[in-house]
């Protein structure tokens, strides 16, 4: 991998080698509780090295849900700086969910802890939240540009709560999440063959009802245990389909801790996801 490449030029061609798809690791404590496992640092590390074992050599991208591993303390962000030095290592892609968001110097920081490549949290991108201005989200722009690494900007999310703010109308009259798609458009501005700048959208939103032309990937929460199918997803990004990334986290992470389990419904989730995408195009 030349060190120059880019996040979007990395994630295309895992997505066109692996097949597009994104999963979650969120070891809540119900899911500790379903696997055998408890509720400590012990069952945390068990489940995360399962599924890095499962699926980090065959799935486009892992997200490893940070606030799973920030309630155990130092010593569960030591299993998932472990868990991201794995999974990279045997392939795939990582992204963090942090959704990280401050101004100046305090959104430096963050952006240092996950997108500095001597970082013991490096990873190949960070979801962020830009609802102080996404001007705030400067100092994660342009460092993980320098760091050949992603960001993905919330715009359009599948929680209900989202839209008293997303839905929202900006100066000129276009939505707050079409006021952030279009900073992203604009940061992937030229990017071939793919932005390094993504946009999460719900899986679940149906009818968007915005301009998803941003030449960037777009992280679609809401597969499986939130209520969407593979086949829901031409219908919510009509055009922009195929640079969807679809995230599945409990839809695949029940199926634990079986190994085989595990890699058998990634791999259906991810068919099912091809065929959609063929569908449409």
């Amino acid at each position: 991998m030349s060190p120059q490449e880019t996040f979007g030029a990395r994630l295309r061609r895992a997505m066109d080698a692996r097949g597009p798809l994104c999963v979650g690791i969120d070891p809540h404590a119900s899911l500790l509780s379903a696997w055998g496992l408890g509720d400590d640092v012990a069952g945390l590390e068990r489940f995360t090295r399962t599924v890095v074992e499962a699926l980090a050599d065959r799935v486009a991208v892992l997200k490893p849900q940070s606030a799973f591993f920030e309630r155990f303390g130092s010593r569960g962000v030591a299993v998932l700086e472990k868990a991201v030095d794995e999974a990279r290592a045997a392939g795939t892609l990582v992204l963090m969910d942090a959704k990280r968001g401050d101004i100046g110097s305090t959104m430096a920081a963050y952006a240092e802890t996950y997108l500095r490549k001597d970082s013991p949290l490096f990873c190949d991108a960070l979801t962020v939240s830009p609802y102080l201005g996404f001007g705030s989200l400067r100092p994660a722009l342009d460092l993980a540009r320098e760091s050949g690494a992603g960001v993905f900007v919330l715009a359009l999310t599948s929680n209900p709560e989202g839209a008293e703010v997303q839905r929202a109308t900006a100066e000129g009259g276009v939505s707050l999440a079409q006021l952030m798609l279009n900073h992203v458009a604009d940061e992937n501005a030229g990017a071939r063959p793919l932005g390094s700048v993504g946009a999460v959208v719900g899986a679940t939103l149906g009818q968007v009802g915005a301009d998803l032309d941003i030449n960037g990937p777009l992280l679609a929460p809401g597969i499986g245990a939130q209520g969407a199918t593979p086949a829901d997803l031409p219908g919510v990004f009509g055009a922009q389909v195929r640079d969807v990334l679809p995230n599945v986290s409990r839809g695949v992470l029940t199926h634990g801790p079986d190994i085989a389990a595990l890699r058998e419904s990634a791999a259906r989730f991810t068919d099912e996801v091809r065929a959609a995408v063929a569908r449409a195009l």
